[in-house]
């Protein structure tokens, strides 16, 4: 370094005989002005331009003596009596010209003379387009006349040498010297100095030399050494991998000073992160052949340091427990090696301090101040104190909106929440404003201001508040521009959307139209933008979608007391050719049941959002005391009908073989032996506002089910069923979520046909009472104690769900089922509930959604309790 700042000071003093310049005096005389206006302004204003710009070039402007409007006699004079006026002010050189103009074009002429000597003056001329571009000509001018006062020179070549590794060009992008522009020394220095603080370079030099068409400018550079191996040494905390994950400098880069110089901090960073505070990390170099080097991070880790304690000054209002609770720093406990407390990190305690300003401001303490937290270190342990100035508390006072109002005072305050509080609240303040705003934008003001003024009292130690609002002008969407998706059609996206082009802007409908979107499961991440149109009262909108894929292979294998040995697959779509449409077919074949099923969902059929469909199916199953094979098909069809709501209405023909009774099958079973043909019609109410459908966060789902078999449409089936079912989500704290579900049924049959037995309630499996086996939960026939499943249910089950590992999906889940069926001539008696609690995990895998859960059995019946098992569901994703 010392080297290179002597060689830098010798050229600044000798270099060239350039970059020390003699110090150059002019003085500008106004310049005449040739025009058919009237623009004799600019006269003064000419001269003005030229003198500011040569200054700028390093230029002494010296002054005449005489009016700026003019210097009457010099013309009578002639050259001598401008040589003798620049003697006079001690100028070396007289600048003067005149400006003449022809149509729109313009051309400047200036003539430039020594005032010392005989010799001629030098002209120099530029010349413009419309006298908007006359600045832009006056520094074109001053360019040139430079050139002639200090005998400047042109850069004819810019070389680098000496690099092997890094290009010429990257130097020279730095670099202020540029082939054709002006030399000026004086640039060399800071060139030198940029190339110095690329960090490759451990020697850099410059040589200059003339030649006919200008200077050919070197510069000589010596690149550091390449890095050939790097070691890790004296580290015992971190190995050397998790140490190498945080620098940039790599095994065969080149050593690159600035770079090495960050990679301490970060290593640093890394060990105080775990509360190694007293770390110090410095680095060697060891030359080997070839201009490499092995280069040596040192680490002394010194001893960990721990939060011992956390006091507070000045709090009155809340004591130091209340205040601890609302920080993630945490002092040193007993189980610290687990949970981290007593870790100190600078960030985290930056954001305690500002959520316990936060906390006072949100009970009334306007005022209140939260010093920054004073560390005190000493041996192993770290004291933190924090200073607090509470101020009165304030109560709220009077609140009012002021401005243009697009509903009634009244209504609007009816619709804040500051109104309903005692004491001042902050974040109330802030949501009453997004509240506000959403108002507003419904109703097409997309660019509303409003803004909060606080009034305080300090006498009567009140706050007023008062909303001020200007909506602005109402904003139309002018575009609605799509990008991103390369497989789903725009017009999928579009109907979703419930914005349109050319509509007023809706805040509330286009929050709705993005949630539509993450409902369709077609998308991982989606980005909605907003930027201002062709005109103020016209937006862009703009959605940026990242697709992923919508079909799965979905297979499972397993072993139960009901199947045996069991596998499963299916084959869905459900993006089909871009469309939205839903194709699925699916096989199962166990020891007991064989299903092949083809289902197809077109869910806008004719561009409405008219849902239509089909499933074909065959299945055979063998039950405990018969076999029922079925073949049918069902024709479903869709409506939305209210926010969020949706009616369908479906119709299957099914036909079904009833065949190898046992002699211990029900009465109810007997009874359907042979075939039995039915014709149902099933109509939903639904109403489903989930954000997604797998692992919502929030919103409910909930159903009414009516299915009807027999008169007037015919068959040998005739029953009534009545299905409700509710499953609210609702989010609590940490990212997780709570689920309430109930769902109750009736059935009830048809006089003159037969009541089918598989259309009866069974509980039990994954989607019901988790512990219990699929169906296990039945009314039992008096006499052959067969299961014939009830003609009434019950069902209750509450989950918390929370994550695990937030950024890949993997949720965890607790959960407590309840439920019963009842046969005939029952009560549903809520003490007789069956009873289960367990755990499991949901994780949306690259593969698809996969449920894992084991429940236990936590009643007595059947002498069943304790008994648990688990259920298993995958899909896998293409």
């Amino acid at each position: 370094m010392f080297k290179w700042l002597l060689f830098v000071s010798i050229l600044l003093l000798y270099g060239s005989g350039a970059i020390a310049q003699e110090e150059i005096r002019v003085v500008v005389l106004p310049f005449e002005v040739h025009a058919p206006e009237r623009i004799d302004y600019l006269r003064g204003q000419i001269r003005d331009l030229v003198e500011k710009q040569l200054k700028d070039e390093g230029v002494v402007v010296m002054e005449s003596g005489e009016p700026r409007e003019g210097l009457p006699g010099i013309e009578e004079g002639g050259l001598n009596g401008l040589r003798t006026l620049g003697l006079r002010v001690g100028a070396d050189f007289v600048i003067w010209g005149s400006l003449t103009r022809i149509g729109k074009r313009f051309s400047l002429d200036v003539k430039v003379m020594e005032s010392y000597g005989v010799a001629p003056p030098e002209p120099v001329y530029v010349e413009g387009e419309d006298l908007e571009t006359l600045l832009d000509s006056v520094q074109r001018l001053a360019r040139d006349l430079g050139m002639k006062i200090f005998r400047r020179e042109k850069v004819a070549e810019v070389i680098i040498t000496g690099n092997k590794r890094i290009e010429s060009e990257a130097i020279k992008r730095i670099m202020k010297t540029k082939k054709g522009d002006i030399y000026l020394a004086k640039h060399l220095q800071d060139d030198l100095k940029s190339i110095y603080k690329m960090g490759y370079f451990g020697d850099v030099r410059v040589e200059v030399s003339s030649t006919p068409i200008g200077k050919v400018v070197t510069f000589r550079v010596a690149e550091n050494e390449t890095i050939r191996n790097i070691r890790i040494k004296d580290n015992k905390k971190f190995d050397d991998e998790k140490i190498k994950d945080v620098i940039s400098v790599r095994s065969g880069s080149i050593l690159n000073i600035n770079k090495l110089q960050g990679d301490l901090k970060q290593i640093e960073n890394l060990y105080k992160e775990k509360g190694y505070h007293y770390i110090k990390v410095t680095y060697e170099t060891k030359p080997v052949p070839e201009n490499r080097a092995d280069l040596d991070f040192i680490i002394a880790e010194g001893e960990k340091v721990l939060i011992k304690a956390i006091s507070f000054e000045g709090n009155k209002a809340y004591d130091s427990e209340t205040l601890k609770d609302l920080m993630k720093t945490e002092e040193k406990g007993f189980f610290s090696w687990l949970t981290s407390s007593g870790d100190l990190d600078h960030e985290v305690l930056e954001l305690d301090a500002s959520k316990i300003a936060a906390y006072y401001h949100n009970h009334g303490y306007i005022q209140a101040k939260v010093a920054e937290p004073k560390l005190a270190y000493e041996g192993k342990w770290i004291d933190i104190n924090i200073k607090i100035d509470e101020g009165p508390q304030f109560k709220v006072g009077k609140v009012d909106i002021e401005g243009a109002l697009i509903q009634p005072k009244s209504e609007l305050l009816k619709k804040i929440k500051i109104t309903k509080e005692n004491v001042y609240n902050r974040e109330l303040i802030r949501e009453d404003v997004l509240t506000l705003q959403d108002i507003y934008s419904d109703a097409g003001y997309a660019y509303a201001d409003i803004s909060p003024r606080i009034d305080q009292d300090p006498k009567k130690l009140t706050a007023n508040v008062t909303y001020l609002i200007n909506k602005g002008s109402p904003v139309y969407f002018e575009k609605i521009i799509i990008t991103g998706n390369t497989k789903t059609r725009d017009k999928v996206i579009r109907r979703e959307l419930m914005v349109y082009e050319q509509e007023l802007f809706s805040g509330k409908r286009l929050k709705r139209g993005a949630r539509n979107l993450y409902r369709l499961e077609f998308f991982e991440d989606i980005k909605v933008n907003t930027t201002k149109g062709s005109a103020d009262d016209k937006m862009i909108l703009k959605i940026d979608v990242t697709e992923k894929p919508t079909g799965a292979f979905s297979f499972g294998a397993g072993y139960s007391s009901m199947e045996d040995l069991f596998a499963m697959a299916s084959i869905s779509q459900r993006n089909l050719f871009g469309r939205a449409q839903i194709l699925n077919v699916r096989a199962q074949l166990g020891g007991r049941t064989t299903t092949y099923t083809v289902s197809f969902t077109e869910p806008w059929l004719f561009d409405i959002p008219l849902s239509a469909g089909f499933d074909l199916y065959d299945t055979t199953r063998d039950y405990d005391t018969y076999d029922k094979d079925s073949l049918g098909g069902t024709l479903r069809f869709g409506y939305p009908v209210f926010d969020y709501t949706r009616a369908s209405l479906s119709y299957n023909y099914d036909r079904a073989e009833i065949e190898n009774l046992t002699d211990d099958a029900s009465s109810l079973v007997k009874d359907m032996k042979g075939t039995n043909v039915a014709h149902t019609l099933t109509g939903v109410l639904r109403r489903d506002s989930r954000d997604r459908i797998f692992n919502p966060t929030e919103g409910s789902n909930n159903s009414i089910t009516v299915k009807h078999a027999g008169a007037p449409m015919g068959g040998d089936i005739g029953f009534t069923k009545y299905v409700g079912d509710s499953g609210w989500y609702i989010p609590l704290f940490w990212d997780t979520v709570g689920l309430l579900h109930g769902r109750i049924g009736y059935i009830h049959d048809v006089p003159d046909y037969k009541e089918p037995v598989w259309e009866r309630f069974y509980l039990g499996g994954m989607n019901s009472v988790r512990g219990y086996d699929w169906r296990d939960i039945s009314p039992r026939d008096e006499k052959t104690d067969d299961k014939i499943g009830g003609n009434k249910m019950v069902q209750f089950n509450v989950e918390f769900i929370f994550p695990l590992v937030k950024e890949a999906g993997l949720m965890g889940v607790l959960f407590h089922d309840w439920g019963n069926a009842y046969n005939d001539g029952e009560d549903i008696d809520l003490g007789e509930l069956r009873r289960s609690a367990g755990y499991g995990f949901r994780w949306y895998s690259p593969i698809g959604p996969i449920r894992l859960e084991c429940g236990y059995i936590l009643d007595d019946k059947q002498g069943q309790k304790r008994e648990h098992r688990w259920e298993f569901s995958m899909g896998m994703a293409f």
